[in-house]
């Protein structure tokens, strides 16, 4: 019997085995009771759910027009690949924008743009954008901070990004002359390629934690001091994505080198809570600031996302009472996030950057404390039009995270909480990072970063002005939508920017408090 079918399956055809396989499928659909739409109609409605596998990749490329997409259209990632790749990034035959849709940025340029003098370093090579504030200089900390860039990355940890794709911002991040944030994974060997580094501290304490998740002083000074290129410390309070919720690290995915680095147990989960367990009030908050800053030596800031100010007024208050408190602030928009996160928290909870960020500066100015705070804007700020709005409201420095994932190669596939990341930027799997070259994906963010910033200067310039920090609230204006009415940025958030003293680039290069000093 058993010979006999054989024989008969070895003689069908190829349209036998294909009647064959598909009767098998139709059979299957119908026993199974998983699928309703498999159950109903077997066979064809295996089409639905095949389809679906990779309906927002073809929307993607095929379906959605160039301006369509979110969080970042076909256009902006455009740009970003193209200035990666040193490829041509213009465009022509005008803008393909709505630009009387609401919201909509206009930056008004100067009747004469500024024309530098010859001594410049803008002149040879206008990439040349240093801060205009000294972090932590106030406040008297023994090792300030003066970065060398304002566009800057943004905190993403290994293990949350791949440990090539982390190797590769770094190494470019080192060619520039940009800061790179750790995120909350602690610090790895892929963030010691020589940028200089700022470590964010979450609320796992991961790296600088004992057995019981309790942070311990003594292994964070160790780290500082083991590792020179360390400038900063961010305290994380809360992140776009997903603020006011902690995390959980599955069991499967703690290798021996993420138990190592960031000092957790093989073989058990490990729980981010929500909360510090360092301090829960402001005076508590900035008492634990200012332990790390006084046992590190370092500028330390705080991270969060906005949504109640109460907290802040507090916190605002109590800095003008005590002259203590953080060195920088982070605001990151709700729009914001590399990681994970519940539809409902990144969709819904926390406030997007120009409102959090204008309601957070004016809380600090009506105390008259801009003066000794460097403000760090995050979430899409990583395109030039995002970044000079941002500059013109208040912020000093610009950190970006997805925008450098895109320079290095990823696709906005969505699916960076699968660990299935197709481009090796998002995900642990060992063959699919394999395809990042560091090599060439450091070049490929160096590139982008040195563009992004080169058009920021040369919008400055345009607009009158040698420094992005010179932007004030008058000089962008917003689309009001079908009314055919713009507001500057003064009418629109009811405040003006505090002006940031600022005497030149030059004077910048030159400062005591820049590493390696550029002799002009």
């Amino acid at each position: 019997m058993l010979l006999e079918l054989l024989i008969f399956l070895g003689n069908l055809p190829w349209w036998g085995w294909l009647l064959l396989s598909l009767a098998v499928v139709g059979l299957y659909d119908i026993s199974q009771r998983k699928h309703t739409i498999r159950h109903n109609f077997p066979v064809v409605g295996n089409i639905r759910y095949f389809l679906e596998s990779f309906g927002p990749e073809l929307r993607q490329y095929i379906v959605a027009n160039n301006r369509e997409e979110l969080p970042f259209n076909r256009q902006q990632r455009a740009w970003i690949y193209a200035s990666s790749k040193q490829e041509n990034n213009f465009q022509g035959f005008g803008t393909d924008q709505d630009i009387h849709s609401p919201g909509y940025i206009f930056i008004k340029p100067a009747l004469l743009p500024l024309q530098l003098p010859p001594d410049d370093p803008n002149c040879h090579a206008p990439y040349s954008a240093p801060a205009a504030k000294v972090i932590g200089l106030f406040h008297k900390r023994r090792r300030p901070y003066l970065p060398r860039s304002i566009v800057n990355i943004s905190g993403m940890s290994y293990g949350s990004l791949s440990a090539t794709a982390i190797e590769s911002l770094n190494k470019g991040a080192k060619k520039f002359g940009c800061y790179h944030n750790t995120g909350e994974g602690g610090l790895s060997p892929y963030h010691k390629f020589g940028a200089d580094v700022v470590v964010n501290i979450g609320t796992a304490y991961f790296g600088i934690r004992d057995d019981d998740g309790n942070f311990v002083m003594e292994k964070l000074v160790k780290l500082v001091n083991s590792n020179p290129f360390v400038r900063m410390l961010e305290l994380k309070l809360s992140q776009g994505a997903k603020p006011g919720k902690g995390g959980v690290l599955p069991a499967a995915k703690i290798t021996p080198e993420i138990s190592e680095i960031r000092h957790v147990p093989m073989g058990k989960d490990v729980i981010s809570p929500a909360a510090h367990s360092m301090f829960s009030d402001i005076p508590g908050m900035v008492g634990f600031i200012e332990a790390m800053a006084e046992n590190t030596g370092l500028p330390v800031g705080i991270k969060s996302a906005v949504g109640k100010l109460e907290l802040w007024e507090e916190l605002a208050d109590y800095m003008l009472e005590t002259g203590q408190g953080p060195d920088f602030i982070t605001i990151d928009g709700g729009e914001g996030g590399t990681g994970a996160a519940p539809p409902s928290f990144a969709d819904h909870v926390s406030l997007p950057f120009v409102y959090g960020f204008s309601k957070i500066y004016q809380i600090f100015q009506k105390r008259g404390l801009t003066n000794r705070i460097t403000f760090i804007g995050s979430g899409k700020l990583g395109l030039p039009e995002s970044a000079i709005m941002a500059f013109a409201m208040g912020a000093d420095l610009i950190n970006v995270g997805r925008e450098a994932m895109l320079s290095i190669g990823c696709i906005q596939a969505q699916i960076c909480h699968t660990n299935r990341c197709p481009s090796g930027v998002a995900t642990q799997n060992k063959w699919l990072q394999s395809g990042i070259d560091p090599a060439l994906k450091s070049e490929r963010f160096y590139n982008y970063i040195k563009t992004m910033t080169k058009e920021i200067m040369e919008i400055s310039h345009a607009s009158g002005y040698e420094h992005p920090c010179q932007f004030t609230m008058k000089d962008v204006v917003l689309s009001m939508g079908d009314n055919n009415r713009i507001q500057t940025l003064a009418e629109a958030f009811g405040y003006q920017k505090d002006p940031v003293s600022f005497t030149s680039i030059v004077s910048i290069l030159t400062s005591e408090y820049l590493d390696n000093k550029i002799d002009l």
